[in-house]
């Protein structure tokens, strides 16, 4: 089943210039993973400073593997320069029958 990953961000504010530059280079990763469908990043109207990355995945056990591999060496990125703040992330893959 898809699972929709959050990644929400409060970046530091003096570090806006490279966020755009540093995020195409982090997530280039994250698209070219198995299993990836697709990404966005989104920011807070009020605070440019907050964004959440939304992620896309085939399958919750895709994104686990790639989480995975994000805690290896191979896998460690340059996010952390530009955060103010650790990032928190949610995994939805349940789903809520709707009748509508």
């Amino acid at each position: 089943m898809t699972a929709i990953v959050h990644l929400d961000l409060r970046l530091d504010p003096a570090r806006l210039d490279i966020v755009p530059a540093l995020l195409n280079e982090v997530l280039a990763a994250t698209r070219a993973w198995p299993g990836n469908e697709g990404l966005e990043v989104i920011v807070d109207d009020a605070d440019p400073a907050h964004v959440i990355v939304v992620e896309r995945w085939a399958t919750a056990a895709d994104h686990d593997a790639y989480a995975a591999w994000r805690n290896t060496p191979e896998g460690v990125s340059r996010l952390g320069e530009v955060l103010a703040a650790p990032g928190v992330k949610s995994v939805f893959s349940g789903r809520i029958p709707l009748d509508l």
